[in-house]
């Protein structure tokens, strides 16, 4: 199945990194329309934005459920079952293979073909020497293409890179996994934690399906201006 994105709009993903609920919610209300999927990661669901998920999910929303999950085979398998029956469009899992195996096992056995799951293969906060510090002998960029094709090879639908590394894995996977790409900043944002980063026009250029782009978004004076003006610069790109 392709998770490939339709239009500019499409490719856009809001991560909803707020602390509550109900300012998640404001958000959306600002942005609706002008954003393809909202991002729902661990800042929120620890408070209470598992159930929100489901809620935007219900109303029509593309969702995006940022949870990284790697356990045992047993556990994943179950944990993707259950999100499975949740209307999300995107999951994260880490890409190891065994990981990722068991998570498109989970799909097969519910016969769930609509949800995605992404492979995250090196965090976009991470540089050469925090990979060196976890234990890894390389450069970021032979790891990232590694995790890549275990995914491809896993059947997973989609990875999780930096847009730094987009352009050489659409040469290593082609059409056959879609590419989404944390650490887009539009030109003259701060980059803050992320450290392998592009401005939305080039990372689409270099390859990139879909951007997720918070800070520049949701901390802007006006998040609608602000994420309309990212539409733009994606749709140049096109």
């Amino acid at each position: 199945m392709s998770y490939r994105p339709a239009n500019a709009v499409d490719r856009l993903i809001l991560p909803l990194d707020v602390p509550t609920v109900d300012e998640a919610r404001e958000l959306v209300k600002k942005t609706q329309g002008l954003v393809g999927t909202y991002k729902i990661g661990m800042q929120l669901q620890f408070a209470g934005g598992l159930q929100f998920a489901e809620e935007l999910a219900k109303e029509g929303h593309s969702i995006f459920l940022d949870v990284k999950l790697l356990d045992i085979d047993n556990t994943i398998t179950s944990a993707v079952k259950n999100v499975a029956k949740m209307g999300m469009k995107f999951m994260t899992i880490h890409a190891y293979p065994k990981n990722m195996r068991a998570a498109v096992k989970a799909l097969e056995e519910v016969g769930n073909k609509d949800l995605c799951l992404l492979g995250v293969t090196v965090l976009t906060s991470m540089d050469e020497q925090d990979v060196k510090d976890a234990g890894y002998v390389g450069p970021t960029a032979n790891l990232v293409e590694q995790r890549a094709l275990d995914a491809m090879e896993a059947g997973v639908g989609g990875i999780v890179c930096s847009p730094v590394e987009s352009a050489a894995m659409r040469a290593k996977v082609g059409d056959k996994l879609c590419i989404v790409t944390p650490g887009v900043r539009p030109k003259g944002s701060d980059a803050g934690d992320q450290r392998r980063v592009m401005t939305p026009y080039d990372a689409i250029k270099a390859g990139s399906d879909y951007l997720v782009i918070g800070r520049p978004i949701y901390r802007a004076e006006d998040p609608r201006a602000a994420a309309e003006a990212i539409v733009a610069e994606i749709e140049s790109a096109l």
